[in-house]
């Protein structure tokens, strides 16, 4: 769901909080190491985490993104002259994390609509009905006499039914439509 860069300026954003230039300035060496020793080691035949089964390759590009991000940090830090970063103060890094958000609330608002769905298929009710041959004539002609299918019948039938206090099933007189 997040690229490389947008999980980049998230933990940038977050780890930057109170660091000084000089302190931003060793993470943007450390990202410049990280970038190069990944890109070395995906490029060797056995170019993943090992055991971890990951893609080095896709490390490095976290790495580059992250990068970006500490460089991003650091020029805004020298041209605004703060001693420390503070991502209320970073204009950019504020509009890119509110559509971020924005981009998470919808999907888990897309995803709180699919098990919603989910719930409500689980509570439907599939099944094989085999009626009697006279029962099932007078369904199929109420059904054709009202221009709907006799499923459509016997599910409008048991919306229309109750029971009440006696325990006494009862449906009240309906229309099929």
């Amino acid at each position: 769901m997040w690229s490389s860069e947008d999980k980049a300026r998230d933990t940038v954003r977050r780890q930057g909080r109170g660091l000084s230039a000089s302190q931003v300035g060793e993470k943007v060496a450390e990202a410049v190491v990280r970038v190069r020793e990944t890109r070395q080691q995906a490029a060797t035949p056995a170019g993943s985490w090992g055991e971890l089964g990951g893609d080095l390759a896709e490390l490095a590009w976290v790495w580059e993104a992250r990068l970006v991000g500490w460089r991003r940090i650091a020029a805004l830090l020298e041209s605004q002259g703060h001693a420390t970063y503070e991502p209320t103060q970073d204009h950019q890094g504020t509009l890119w994390a509110g559509e971020r958000e924005q981009r998470r609330r919808e999907a888990l608002t897309r995803q709180e609509g699919w098990l919603a769905q989910r719930r409500d298929e689980q509570d439907e009710l599939r099944t094989e009905l085999w009626l009697a041959a006279d029962v099932s004539r007078r369904l199929r002609a109420i059904a054709a006499q009202a221009g709907v299918s006799p499923e459509q019948v016997l599910a409008q039938l048991a919306e229309s039914a109750r029971i009440n206090d006696d325990g006494m099933v009862t449906v009240e007189p309906f229309l099929p439509r």
